[in-house]
Order: structure tokens, then C-alpha cells, then sequence
């Protein structure tokens, strides 16, 4: 592999503060739009395009543009796909991301595949929490919706996180109707009884062409009904600026999140920013506008202007996704190529 040098961050320009107050503290930086999985609600079976090897940013290209974000003020890098695991750098670059100063807190979100393998690694490296995407724990419903038959690895790379210490390790889990929604209380009882949160997230129009309608989806207050059925849950609050609403389970200290970003949005809070493996710095998950970051940084950039280029794209940050308006229209880009 390929030593990333570390990289003090810039001195900050301006703060990331866009037209409606809010300022970005937490980017999410995809390493790739490849997967090992083809889950149903994200990538289609066959036929996936996948980005060149040379539109891919490089391990140090990462770490520069990481570094100029979080001289602007990020405090929280988590990194995401695709799969970040299947790059094979990925070690690298989270001990890059490490050494940056200040240095973030640093998080990953996996789909766990190879996950056993490189947990031990990724904390060695810097790394200190991530989030494991598990749907199910029934063997066939997980290979339906993933069309792959990897949960055995996915359970074998809980366990090695949680033995690396990569802490807390959170579930995600997307019910479908019809599919793996009567696991929810089986989830969360086995995210309990190994010392993980769970959290699910209502799945959100990102997915293959024709693969999400709102009357099909499983809602927060059904995720929380039928959990209801066997636990008593009670609400935590001050949720801040987080994603995910957390009730305590059967009265603690076990915990448990929904995401409920299609019918309770969450954007007069959000924080995030997210950089696609292609380099394009995207304020919200379903912008229809993208800032080219590769093609500048590649023209030999420095970082001031490249730190112009962030602070102008925050500032012109939508009030909100939409989702449910008349006008409303999903971004091009798959969930894969955008990172979650």
C-alpha cells in the first residue's frame, strides 16, 4: 500500500455557515461507489456503471481536501461507498485522515462484508467507530435482499469490531415491506445482546430506477409499533443535529435509533456535507447541484482557492430535500455513487 502523508489542515477561510444558519461540522466522505453487495433498495442486480480507477480521488487527494474541510471547521469524518472496504488503500487513508490537525473524530459505515479482516487494522490506523449495515439475521432474507450469501461474514465482522474496540458499533437497518419488516424486534435483540445500538432508516428514494414509492414505505412510527410489541421504549432527548431519534429500551442502558428522514425530515438541523470518491462536494444528500472539487485540485489549486470553492457551495445550501413536494426530483446519482 501506499503511505499518505499527513497533512495539516489549512487555516480556515470562512466559516461553513450556509444562508440558513447552520453550520457543517460533519462531512461524509465516500471512498468508492463499488460494493460487494447489490442490496435490493440501492443498487440494481446487473448492469451497475461503475466509476474509472482515474476519476477516483486518490488516497492523498482525500486527505487534502479532508484536511482543507476540516480547517474550515468539520469535526467528523465518517467514510462511506459503495463499500469503502474494497478499496484497498483504506487503511492508508484513515491513518491519514488521523493525522490531520486538528485531527476529527474519525467513523466508518460498512456493510461488514470484510469487516473481520480489517477491523484490528482500521483502529490501529485511527479509526474509532463504525456503523455496520444489517437488514436481517435470517440467512435467506439477508440473500434476497443483498443477492449476495455473505451474512456469516457480516456477523463475523461485528464481533471483530466490537473486540478492536471500535465503539460504539451502530446496526443500520432499511425494512421493506414484505421482506425482512417482521425482523425489527429480532434485531434489536440482537443488537442488545452483543452491546450494539441499533438504528433504522426509512428507506429513501436513492435506490435502482422504480425501486421506492412512498406507499411502500415503512415508516418510523411502524418501525417504533412494532418494536412496541415487545419492549417498552422510552424517547431520549436533546437529539441535537443527529440523524437518528433515540428511545432507551426496557429502560436502558440499551438504546435504540430511527432515522425517519422521508416523513419526519430533519434538514433546518443538518450539519453534513458529503464528498463523492469523484471528488464533488454535495451539501445534501438529494442536491441537484454538485461543486467539482477533482478538476481544480488536479489543475494545481491551492488551498485557499479550494477552501473558496467549500465555503461558496455551503453557502448556497438548499433549505431542505423535498422529499413529498410536487417539484421534487431524486438526484441522478445512485445512493452508491453519492456515499451515504
Amino acid at each position: 500500500m501506499t503511505a499518505v502523508t499527513a497533512v495539516t489542515a489549512a487555516p480556515a477561510v470562512a466559516a461553513l455557515t450556509d444562508g440558513y444558519g447552520r453550520r457543517a461540522r460533519d462531512l461524509r466522505l465516500s471512498l468508492t461507489d463499488r460494493c460487494s453487495l447489490r442490496c435490493s433498495y440501492c443498487l440494481p442486480a446487473e448492469g451497475v456503471t461503475w466509476l474509472k480507477r482515474s476519476q477516483l480521488l486518490r488516497a492523498d487527494e482525500i486527505v487534502r481536501l479532508a484536511g482543507i474541510l476540516v480547517g474550515q471547521g468539520i469535526e467528523r469524518v465518517r467514510l462511506t461507498g459503495g463499500e469503502p472496504l474494497v478499496r484497498a488503500d483504506v487503511v492508508d487513508i484513515v491513518a491519514g485522515l488521523a493525522a490531520l490537525t486538528p485531527r476529527p473524530e474519525l467513523a466508518l459505515t460498512t456493510n461488514g462484508v470484510a469487516l473481520a479482516r480489517l477491523a484490528g487494522p482500521l483502529a490501529a490506523a485511527g479509526l474509532q467507530r463504525v456503523n455496520i449495515s444489517l437488514d436481517t439475521v435470517d440467512r435467506g432474507r439477508y440473500r434476497a435482499v443483498t443477492r449476495r450469501d455473505r451474512l456469516g461474514d457480516v456477523l463475523a465482522g461485528i464481533d471483530a469490531a466490537v473486540a478492536a474496540g471500535l465503539r460504539p458499533v451502530k446496526l443500520n437497518a432499511v425494512l421493506l415491506r414484505g421482506v425482512n419488516d417482521a425482523d425489527a424486534a429480532t434485531l434489536l435483540d440482537f443488537a442488545v445482546a452483543r452491546g450494539c445500538e441499533l438504528r433504522f432508516i426509512e428507506q429513501m428514494p436513492l435506490g435502482a430506477a422504480g425501486g421506492w414509492s412512498r406507499a411502500a414505505l415503512v415508516t418510523a412510527s411502524e418501525v417504533l409499533s412494532l418494536l412496541g410489541r415487545d419492549h417498552e421504549l422510552t424517547p431520549l432527548p436533546d437529539r441535537g443535529a443527529a440523524p437518528a431519534a433515540r428511545w432507551l429500551v426496557d429502560g436502558g442502558p440499551a438504546a435504540v435509533g430511527v432515522i425517519a428522514a422521508v416523513t419526519e425530515p430533519f434538514c433546518a438541523d443538518c450539519e453534513r456535507l458529503r464528498l463523492t470518491a469523484d471528488g464533488q462536494l454535495r451539501t445534501c444528500l438529494f442536491a441537484g447541484t454538485e461543486t467539482d472539487l477533482r478538476t481544480p485540485l488536479r489543475a494545481g489549486a491551492d488551498d485557499a482557492r479550494l477552501a473558496e470553492l467549500m465555503v461558496a457551495a455551503v453557502r448556497a445550501k438548499p433549505a431542505g430535500h423535498g422529499i413529498g413536494r410536487p417539484e421534487f426530483c431524486p438526484p441522478a446519482r445512485p445512493m452508491s455513487a453519492i456515499g451515504g
